[in-house]
């Protein structure tokens, strides 16, 4: 059965070559439509996560959230967009025009190009790259370099210190996310998107779920959410890198973590969840459309409840909990995972899944027994009184 996607594009691609048009030209069109309805979408879905937001940490925090415009307040983002825009827009005195104005635009338009290879349905993807792990790897890792920008470009040194500290986390936590997406690059055999959604046979999440939480927690790292947000550390007096920024810029800003954040949740079900795959799909594919949706959201309220719920980390614990455990677990989860996988060739499905799920396990509790080691050897360490050096005595002579 064919899908709507595939039927209007067949009817787009006949009515092109009725005009007259050459194959290619009309494929050049059909390219350039596919890529605007798929931003304007996304554009759309953005706006409406807004009103997802701030209605999810209202229940968190014992709140109605927006009730006011239209029902259930779902008219509140429309006003907030157009506030955004009728704002005065601010150039601060010596600051970069170019890369100023830039910087948001880059920022909202790296999530953009990270849908480009998440498969939609079966037959729908945007390219079908066969590294499309590194092509995540690398557009993702602009959004860094956009908030430097953003930060070196506004003049101003607060700013510049708070673009410095992505350096320190997001670039950090991208070691752990990289080596995490290998592990179903090996499962997979493959390191492109669609061939990993196809080869879920049993999703990833069951075969490798301490892969899945790392990527999960080096995700949120990355894009700078709590309780890693000290890339824009909102309740501090200067936010950070974006403080001189106004009107809409800021709201790209805005816009492009929320999309950021809900494209996580596509990539985790993609990777881990089977993506678009589910019941009926190969009968109605545009079933597959619902599946992925419904994973991503749970996926993003999942980060949501951890931004809401967990307190800011220090940077110093932060980059230790990266450096001292996040990575290394990766790195020997990653072994194992080749190991386990090479040894399990032609065993059944259940006697796989049950050893790389005790595999998985067993690693993390070693991880979690010598984490809690070390930190109360430390705790011992800081917590004994150091002894205090007296200065000599002088020497009394006495006289008779």
């Amino acid at each position: 059965m064919s899908d709507p996607v595939t039927i209007i594009a067949n009817w787009l691609e006949g009515l092109l070559l009725g005009w007259g048009l050459s194959p290619l030209l009309a494929t050049i069109i059909l390219n350039a439509i596919g890529i605007l309805v798929m931003a304007a979408l996304l554009l759309v879905l953005d706006i409406f996560l807004v009103w997802v937001e701030r209605k999810v940490v209202a229940r968190f925090q014992d709140r109605l959230g927006p009730n006011r415009l239209g029902p259930y307040g779902l008219i509140q983002p429309i006003a907030d967009v157009i506030k955004l825009l009728i704002k005065e827009d601010i150039t601060p005195r010596g600051a970069d025009r170019l890369v100023y104005n830039l910087a948001p635009i880059l920022t909202l338009a790296t999530v953009l190009l990270l849908w480009a290879v998440i498969p939609i349905m079966p037959n729908v993807v945007g390219t079908d790259l066969n590294v499309g792990i590194l092509y995540l790897v690398a557009v993702g890792a602009i959004a860094t370099l956009a908030i430097i920008m953003a930060g070196w470009s506004s003049n101003n040194k607060y700013a510049l210190l708070g673009a410095f500290r992505t350096v320190a986390q997001m670039i950090s936590y991208e070691v752990p996310m990289v080596i995490a997406l290998l592990i179903p690059v090996l499962l997979a055999r493959s390191m492109g998107v669609s061939d990993i959604v196809y080869s879920q046979e049993v999703w990833y999440i069951l075969v490798a779920p301490a892969a899945a939480l790392i990527f999960l927690i080096s995700s949120i790292a990355e894009i700078g959410r709590a309780p890693f947000d000290l890339v824009e550390a909102e309740s501090e007096i200067v936010a950070g890198f974006h403080i001189e920024y106004t009107g809409m810029k800021f709201g790209l800003f805005y816009a492009g973590e929320l999309l950021h954040a809900l494209t996580i949740g596509a990539l985790f079900a993609a990777l881990f969840l089977g993506g678009w795959s589910g019941p009926g799909v190969q009968a109605v594919p545009v079933l597959g459309v619902f599946y992925l949706l419904i994973k991503a959201f749970f996926i993003y309220w999942v980060i949501m409840w951890i931004k809401y719920s967990l307190p800011r980390i220090r940077i110093d614990h932060m980059l230790n909990f990266n450096w001292k455990f996040l990575t290394p677990l990766a790195l020997v989860l990653l072994l194992a995972t080749a190991i386990a996988d090479k040894a399990l060739e032609g065993s059944t499905t259940v006697v796989y899944i049950l050893v790389m799920l005790g595999l998985n396990i067993v690693l993390v509790l070693g991880a979690l027994a010598l984490a809690r080691g070390y930190a109360s050897k430390e705790r011992q360490r800081v917590g004994e009184p150091k002894p205090v050096a007296r200065p000599p005595q002088p020497t009394v002579i006495e006289q008779s």
